[in-house]
């Protein structure tokens, strides 16, 4: 048989066959995008266009970046190991859009690149993104089939570094949102979660629809302590006052709220998947956790990043 193309479409798989997952994927990674861009042509983000594609551009690098980290807790949950196929796609979506993201602030500053360089060095929320910024571009850089084998046992220790830059992102999120948090407090909930379902299979505890409801309840209880920690550093305001309003449900329903209702989703899909008969690697909490089972999915790979 010839050998595989060194380049193939992103949205086939390894055989050259058309992946349904993967053409979904690689469609969805392009509609904000391209959502924003036609928002801009057709005049449609108010007095600040840039600003507006600036902040939307972000905010879509650390969607993605929760979407890329959810991928080893939606295979085990869910039991759908071929959501493998698509995480690289994924981390290479938010090293794209965080990429377009800082060429969008030289636009803002008039492409005066010592005015850049500058408030790089000089704003640490700046400072802050741009080094997960660089963090991104590492990963995405070594992500190839080639570097996988290059890399060998290191590989996985250098990817681990997506947990320290994800901490950096939500930071970044945090320190230019100023006023109004709600958005950053939520996706800080999501990765508590994340992160809750990777201790939880490091600690080897039982994956089941008990202990993922309360890993639910302790990331929402964690996120509603954030928010009022954070308002109140902040802002002075008490974080009785913030607790008070997380409990109460008015018109606005608060960040730990949402991040509840994510997470009770988790226990329902996998009383669903064990009703279903679908026990499995992720309902006994025993597998293999983090970026080296990832990695270990991944190593088989011949062909460079974009087929990933």
């Amino acid at each position: 048989m010839p050998a595989p193309p060194a380049f193939s479409a992103p949205w086939r798989d390894r055989a050259g066959r058309v992946s349904g997952l993967k053409l979904a994927t690689f469609l969805f990674a392009l509609v904000p995008g391209l959502w924003l861009a036609g928002a801009y042509a057709a005049d449609a983000l108010g007095a600040k266009p840039i600003t507006a594609l600036l902040h939307g551009t972000g905010e879509w690098a650390v969607r993605f970046l929760m979407l890329s980290l959810a991928v080893t807790p939606l295979r085990r949950v869910a039991n759908l190991p071929k959501l493998i196929l698509v995480r690289r796609m994924l981390g290479l979506t938010v090293m794209a859009y965080g990429l377009i993201h800082l060429m969008l602030y030289v636009v803002d500053q008039n492409f005066v690149l010592t005015k850049v360089v500058t408030e790089i060095l000089t704003r640490i929320y700046l400072t802050i993104g741009f080094v997960a910024l660089l963090g991104l571009v590492v990963l995405g850089v070594t992500s190839t089939d080639g570097m996988i084998r290059r890399l060998g046992k290191a590989w996985p220790r250098l990817h681990r570094m997506v947990y320290a830059i994800a901490v950096l992102g939500l930071i970044h999120y945090y320190l230019q949102a100023k006023i109004d948090i709600s958005d950053p407090v939520f996706w800080t909930g999501a990765f508590l979660l994340l992160m809750g379902h990777r201790a939880m299979q490091r600690l080897r505890w039982p994956t089941n629809p008990l202990t993922l409801l309360g890993l639910a309840v302790a990331a929402a209880l964690l996120t509603a302590l954030l928010e009022a920690a954070w308002y109140g550093a902040a802002s002075g305001i008490p974080a009785s006052l913030v607790l008070a309003a997380n409990l109460d449900v008015p018109d606005t329903i608060r960040p730990a709220w949402w991040v509840l209702a994510l997470g009770l989703c988790v226990p329902v899909v996998n009383a669903v998947r064990v009703g279903l008969g679908g026990k499995g690697r992720g309902a006994s909490g025993k597998a293999a956790t983090g970026p080296v089972a990832e990695s270990a999915a991944a190593m088989p790979a011949r062909r460079p990043v974009a087929a990933g």
